[in-house]
């Protein structure tokens, strides 16, 4: 499998398993042409604090058992926002007001906005 379906597998894994936790407004963003730090970015948000904290658990436990391990993780304690840094993927996963104020998907509007179902394996 190559660099690339490798990490498109991840996105598609995280992205079902932040809607098993019934994420909110999950986007993806193809950053793999405008920068090195990544693939894809995933947002979305949660309600409210336990939320958040159980989208985060479940995308590490969906992820961990397909073989892949988390490098980095910031903000589960206050929970408002969650960065999960798979290294191919970045999760930030917010909540409502957080995920206006730095709204990401305006900052890396450079990157294509894809849908869920375009990651799935052709």
């Amino acid at each position: 499998m190559s660099e690339k379906n490798i990490s498109r597998k991840m996105a598609q894994l995280a992205c079902e398993a932040l809607e098993e936790k019934k994420a909110e407004d999950i986007r993806i963003i193809d950053i793999s042409q405008v920068s090195v730090l990544a693939d894809y970015f995933i947002i979305a948000n949660g309600t409210n604090r336990n939320q958040i904290q159980a989208l985060v658990d479940n995308v590490d436990k969906v992820l961990h058992q397909a073989g892949y391990d988390m490098k980095h993780q910031e903000g589960y304690n206050t929970a408002n926002w969650v960065l999960l840094d798979y290294g191919d993927i970045i999760i930030h996963i917010f909540d409502p007001e957080n995920r206006l104020f730095y709204d990401l998907e305006r900052i890396w509007r450079d990157g294509r906005t894809i849908e869920v179902a375009d990651l799935k394996e052709d």
